[in-house]
C-alpha cells in the first residue's frame, strides 16, 4: 500500500518550520560553533530506519535543511507512504557539516513523529482493507501539528475527518445538552450554516438515532454503542427515506475495529493512530567528504 496525500503549500508550512528551528537553535548551536569547522567543511548525512515502519514526512526534512541553506542537496530514497524494513537508508542529504548538524534534530523529530503515526494508521487500515468501511482520524491532535499529523494518517491509508471546527457541523453530546435536544439543535443550526456544510449528530441510543434522522441530520455518529446497538442503528438508518452516512466512534481499538466495520457503518473514526502511536526510530549518520561543484 502506497498512499497519496498532499502537504499544504510551503507558504503555510514554512512559518511552522522556522518557528521549530528557532526553538531548537535559540542563540546558536554551541557545540557545532565551538568546533570551528571550516566554512567549506562538507558532508553527507544518511538517514537510516532503525525499525520497521511506514515513512512519512521526508519532504519536510528536505525543506527544513533548505530553509537553513539552499545549497543542501536532498535525495529521497523511498517514496512517501512506503513500508520499509529496519536498516533501510531512506534519505540522503549533502551539504555543509554545520547546516546538517544544525537542522538534524528538528528534521528528524518531524519525520519520526509522522512516520510513527503513518505506521500505526497502516495497521488499522489493513484490518479492514477488504471491507467498504473507511478509517478516519479525529481532531485529537497535537496543537500546532494538526495539519502534519493528519497528513501522516493519510500516508498510512486513512482519510481525514474535519480539519477544524469550521469544516463541518458536528453536534456532540454537550451541544445537545446546551440546546435542549437534537431537534432544536438542528433547527437552530441549519439556517446559520453556509452551503455545502453538512450536519453530523452524535448519538448514543437508537432513540437519538431516530431523532437525528427525523431532524434532518446528514451524518449520524454511533458513539460508544455495543455491536448489537450498532447493527440495529445501521438497519434503522438504511431503511430511512434518504441516504444518510453512518460513522462509528468511541474507544475503537485494533482488536475491535473489524467487528465494528462488519456492522455496516460507512466510516470509523478513531484518534488511536495519532494518540497511541510511537515514533519510528530513525538515525542520521554523518560522513565528512570533499566538497564538489554539484551534488550527486
Amino acid at each position: 500500500m502506497n498512499s497519496k496525500a498532499a502537504l499544504p503549500p510551503w507558504v503555510t508550512i514554512d512559518p511552522l518550520l522556522k518557528n521549530w528551528l528557532h526553538e531548537d537553535i535559540g542563540r546558536g548551536d554551541r557545540t557545532t560553533q565551538s568546533l570551528r569547522l571550516d566554512r567549506d567543511a562538507w558532508g553527507t548525512a544518511e538517514w537510516i530506519a532503525k525499525a520497521n515502519g511506514v515513512v512519512a514526512g521526508l519532504p519536510l526534512a528536505r525543506r527544513t535543511f533548505a530553509l537553513l541553506d539552499a545549497g543542501v542537496c536532498s535525495t529521497q530514497l523511498v517514496p512517501e507512504g512506503t513500508f520499509c524494513n529496519s536498516g533501510t537508508t531512506i534519505a540522503r542529504f549533502e551539504g555543509s557539516l554545520e547546516t546538517l548538524l544544525l537542522g538534524e534534530r528538528t528534521a528528524l523529530n518531524l519525520v519520526m513523529r509522522l512516520s510513527g503515526i503513518a505506521t500505526e494508521t497502516r495497521q488499522y487500515v489493513e484490518k479492514i482493507t477488504d471491507l467498504p468501511t473507511h478509517l478516519t482520524d479525529t481532531r485529537k491532535t497535537t496543537p500546532g501539528l494538526r495539519v502534519l499529523e493528519k497528513y501522516a494518517t493519510r500516508m498510512g491509508g486513512a482519510i481525514n475527518h474535519r480539519m477544524g471546527l469550521d469544516d463541518a457541523v458536528m453536534v456532540k453530546d454537550n451541544h445537545i445538552a446546551a440546546a435542549g435536544g437534537i431537534p432544536v439543535a438542528i433547527e437552530r443550526i441549519r439556517p446559520q450554516i453556509p452551503y455545502p456544510l453538512t450536519i453530523e449528530v452524535e448519538t448514543e441510543t437508537i432513540e437519538q438515532v431516530r431523532e437525528a434522522l427525523d431532524a434532518g441530520a446528514d451524518i449520524v455518529m454511533l458513539d460508544n454503542m455495543t455491536l448489537d446497538q450498532m447493527r440495529e442503528a445501521v438497519r434503522v438508518i438504511r431503511k430511512f427515506d434518504r441516504p444518510v452516512k453512518i460513522e462509528a466512534s468511541g474507544n475503537i481499538t485494533l482488536d475491535s475495529l473489524r467487528a465494528v466495520a462488519e456492522t455496516g457503518v460507512d466510516y470509523i473514526s478513531t484518534s488511536a493512530p495519532i494518540t497511541r502511536s510511537s515514533w519510528l526510530d530513525i538515525s542520521m549518520k554523518l560522513h565528512p567528504k570533499e566538497k564538489n561543484g554539484n551534488c550527486p
